[in-house]
């Protein structure tokens, strides 16, 4: 198994927005904001190798939008999804699996690129990786969240045809998904379902050289 870090760029948003209730005294000593309390945040994903199977997880926030979205984000750096997987001798077209561990834009932007006058998958021969949850989450979301999930970053998977959904248990009279390990369809991998920053999402547990590694998403 080999395990690579793929770079997709920094972005900016709200310290207070995104430490929530934790004091500003406390969040800023390792997070110092700017003249406008934005802090700097990676887009880090992570490939996983495993034998002929090329699992990325998560994939930034694409490049399909127009400048005035960027503009929101101060999106910047010199390193992309393209350029990251290309150090490694790969190609988009080498992925075989996307697995989404939730579909913030943030997160799964990179799945989906413009076609003419429409949208087509990012990754032509692989299999995107939701759960059932989650994606109806996404698909209506609440009023809190509705910014963060984008239509053209999600429906368009699913009409493609290469959407697949990790099995969850169903949820019960309205009950919140419980926290638990869920079985994985990927190899290489363990899932936990998690509930917090968002409803259903996936944190990918990688036994590796003795240890495990966590991929925390956010």
């Amino acid at each position: 198994m080999g395990l690579h870090v793929i770079e997709t760029g920094f972005f900016k948003l709200d310290g207070g927005a995104m430490f929530g209730v934790v004091p500003k005294s406390l969040w800023s000593r390792n997070h110092p904001p700017d003249e406008k309390n934005l802090c700097t945040w990676a887009m880090r994903c992570l490939l996983l190798e495993d034998g002929e199977r090329m699992i990325l997880i998560d994939n930034g926030i694409g490049d399909k939008q127009d400048a005035r979205f960027f503009g929101h984000y101060d999106l910047h750096g010199t390193d992309t999804l393209d350029a990251s997987l290309a150090r490694i001798g790969l190609a988009k077209d080498d992925i075989t699996d996307v697995f989404l561990t939730h579909l913030h834009f943030d997160h799964c932007g990179g799945s989906i690129v413009r076609a003419g006058d429409g949208f087509a998958p990012a990754f032509r021969n692989a299999t995107y990786w939701s759960n059932e949850s989650h994606w109806k989450w996404a698909t209506e979301p609440n009023p809190r969240e509705k910014a963060s999930f984008l239509r053209e970053n999600i429906l368009p998977i699913k009409e493609s045809g290469q959407l697949k959904h990790v099995p969850v248990p169903p949820r019960k009279n309205g009950a919140e998904v419980t926290s638990e390990f869920v079985r994985s369809p990927l190899p290489g991998m363990d899932v936990l379902l998690v509930n917090g920053h968002t409803d259903a999402m996936m944190i990918p547990h990688i036994p590796y050289k003795g240890r495990t590694l966590v991929y925390m998403a956010d």
